[in-house]
């Protein structure tokens, strides 16, 4: 484990350096891993191990859709394509990769196949947090352990068949073994982790739903709704208020921030963006931190949790859900970003 200066604040963090894949499946040589979920991200994490030479199988309801896509990607029934129980039994590892609804559905199923020395593998750490509202608290004779990969497990398998990694946090909620350091670093390296970096549940789960809320999905695509409807109320097209608002940013701007950084953007922009980036950023950082000091505490205080919960268990909640992403995908907005994105020369 290295320590690691970011920016003034020391933190330790596993690198493939010095923590190869040869090493986890050396680690993990006599486990057997259980992938429960075929979803968001058990694609990604179970094929990434099997191609990295793990003992992995995969646990999901038979006949359902994510069945059979499990197939379509190579899992054989029988042979490391099991049904959710059968994949728990079998397994010393187990990687409870349901949605958070999934998990507290399946709790009780899986709960008994927890014998002492197993592992339970989060990638998420709602369930642990909130246990009092969800009732997920395991014993005491496992290890409870999390990987959880900054982004979706559809890039985590692109980035890894590029040769690539997503960076992963790990955390270790309980470590009955004494195996359960080893354990996670070896499972984070072998799911295609970039680097590893420390924390733990209620930290993982806190910062995730603040910035699935914030700026990775809420913030962002509220601030392209403003902005956008702005720009057509004083008369541009939806061409150029798409544009400059979407196509810019996400094709040209946001490539360049992830490879050198915003600081190294704001350094060769021309001297009139410089200028008025700077003067309006500090505005808009003001506007925002006390509605993220809001949502960080709702966070915290466990009433987002209680909101998903609740929302979850409505019979209705689905063709709701559908009804409120289907407003999304209908907008002008969005509709006009289907003709700009058609319009890529790649995409003709």
């Amino acid at each position: 484990m290295a320590k690691i200066n970011f920016g003034g604040t020391i933190e330790n963090v596993v690198t493939r350096d010095e923590f190869p894949v040869a090493k986890a499946v050396e680690v993990l040589k006599d486990e057997t891993i259980a992938v429960i979920g075929y979803g968001v991200q058990g694609p990604g994490q179970s094929l990434n191990l099997k191609d990295n030479g793990f003992n992995v199988i995969v646990g999901q309801r038979k006949n359902s859709v994510s069945w059979q896509k499990a197939i379509d990607d190579g899992w054989v029934e029988g042979k490391d394509l099991f049904e959710l129980e059968e994949a728990c039994e079998k397994a010393s590892i187990i990687q409870y990769l349901l949605s958070d609804a999934g998990q507290i559905a399946q709790w009780d199923t899986v709960k008994k196949h927890l014998t002492p020395g197993k592992a339970l593998y989060f990638s998420h750490g709602f369930g642990i947090t909130f246990n009092e509202q969800t009732g997920i608290v395991p014993p005491n004779h496992i290890d409870v352990i999390l990987i959880a990969p900054k982004g979706s497990g559809t890039s985590l398998r692109r980035l890894f068949v590029e040769g690539r990694g997503l960076n992963s946090s790990y955390a270790i909620y309980q470590d009955a073994t004494g195996k359960a350091k080893e354990r996670v670093m070896a499972l984070g390296i072998g799911v295609g982790s970039g680097y590893l970096f420390e924390t733990d549940f209620k930290k993982e789960v806190y910062s995730d739903l603040t910035g699935e809320r914030g700026v990775l999905m809420g913030a962002i695509a509220g601030l392209f709704e403003a902005q956008y409807n702005v720009l057509r109320k004083y008369g541009h097209s939806p061409s150029e208020a798409f544009n400059e608002t979407v196509e810019e940013l996400t094709q040209s701007l946001l490539p360049l921030v992830a490879e050198n950084g915003m600081d190294w953007m704001y350094a060769n922009t021309s001297t009139t963006a410089q200028r008025g980036a700077l003067d309006w950023k500090e505005k808009f950082r003001d506007l925002n931190t006390p509605l993220f000091d809001e949502l960080y505490n709702s966070v915290k205080s466990g009433q987002e949790a209680a909101i998903v919960i609740e929302a979850n268990a409505d019979t209705n909640y689905r063709s709701n859900l559908e009804a409120e992403l289907k407003t999304i995908h209908d907008s002008e907005l969005w509709q006009t970003g289907q003709v700009v994105r058609s319009l890529r020369p790649n995409q003709q």
